[in-house]
């Protein structure tokens, strides 16, 4: 069998797809495969028939925090979110969900059953499994906070790992380390609340950020952290780029830590308005600004 038809056995094939397809940035090249495994036994049989055949492979989620080049990648993309994606509720508030499932529609279905604790999350457009390996946040909460195990596959084999041994801290996690490491799914702890309440505050906050956030506009979310003592959208104010574009990429108007896909960007023309801010903050400030954007498929 050809490759295609190896991979076919076990999930959904796409050949030459379009990387911009799969990203919210709507950036990106091409790739050899995109693949939907249908569980975690396909899924570990695709990553066997990688390693079998030379190829490299990533673990994509919804594209949410990735800035793809433009090239064309020569590998396979296994993508979680079709198949792997389900939610699991306890009476007491335990939650176990695979990694490909939304964020948003995990923090919706732990509301409607008056569980608390992800209403940070109503509007963080991932999965979880990104979310885990970045420590995603929002509202000086993170998904570390309710945290109990992740389900890795590493070194040829699955397990659960407690988050103490996963080194969570503000937007890092150990998984950015341990690159061979796979996130499969995650062990929630969450707690009984009024429904009413949860709501209402996971309403506000999504009129929140539609007043706040370029919604409208293709973009990765935040581009940069925080770094300590400040706040990266106002340092980026300070240096006068709100609304500075480069091509068809922009800082957005609306809120400064986005740069926006205005019309039809490049990877690398907002690769170089990231570097361009980082350096003018370096110079005005001294202080280093950190992507939260991950690059992937760069030859630099």
């Amino acid at each position: 069998m050809n490759i295609e038809e190896q991979l076919s056995a076990y999930g959904d094939v796409e050949c030459n797809e379009p990387l911009a397809k799969h990203t919210t940035f709507r950036i990106g090249g091409r790739c050899a495969y995109f693949v939907y495994p249908k569980n975690e036994i396909c899924f570990i049989r695709i990553v066997d028939i990688c390693k079998a055949q030379q190829l490299p492979y990533r673990v994509f989620g919804k594209g949410s925090n990735l800035l793809c080049s433009d090239d064309f990648y020569e590998g396979v993309i296994i993508c979680l979110d079709r198949y792997m994606n389900e939610i699991y509720f306890e009476k007491e508030g335990a939650c176990v969900a695979q990694a490909g499932c939304s964020i948003i529609l995990l923090a919706h279905e732990a509301m409607k059953r008056s569980f608390s604790g992800l209403e940070f999350a109503s509007g963080i457009p991932g999965t979880l499994g990104g979310a885990l390996y970045m420590n995603a946040g929002a509202y000086r909460s993170s998904i570390s906070d309710v945290l109990k195990q992740v389900f890795v596959y590493k070194d040829g084999k699955c397990e659960w790992l407690n988050v103490d041994e996963l080194a969570y801290g503000y937007r890092q996690s150990r998984f950015q380390q341990e690159r061979d490491w796979i996130i499969l799914a995650g062990r929630l702890q969450l707690e009984k609340g009024d429904q009413s309440e949860i709501k209402a505050l996971m309403d506000s906050r999504r009129q929140r950020r539609m007043d706040t956030q370029p919604l409208d506009k293709p973009s990765a979310g935040s581009t940069f952290r925080n770094p300590e003592n400040a706040s990266a959208w106002e340092l980026i104010d300070k240096i006068g780029y709100r609304g500075k574009n480069i091509g068809g990429a922009a800082v957005s108007a609306k809120h400064p830590n986005f740069i926006i896909n205005e019309q039809q960007a490049s990877a690398e023309e907002v690769f170089a308005l990231i570097t361009e801010i980082q350096s003018e903050v370096k110079k005005q400030f001294g202080i280093e600004l950190h992507t939260e954007v991950e690059r992937f498929n760069w030859k630099t």
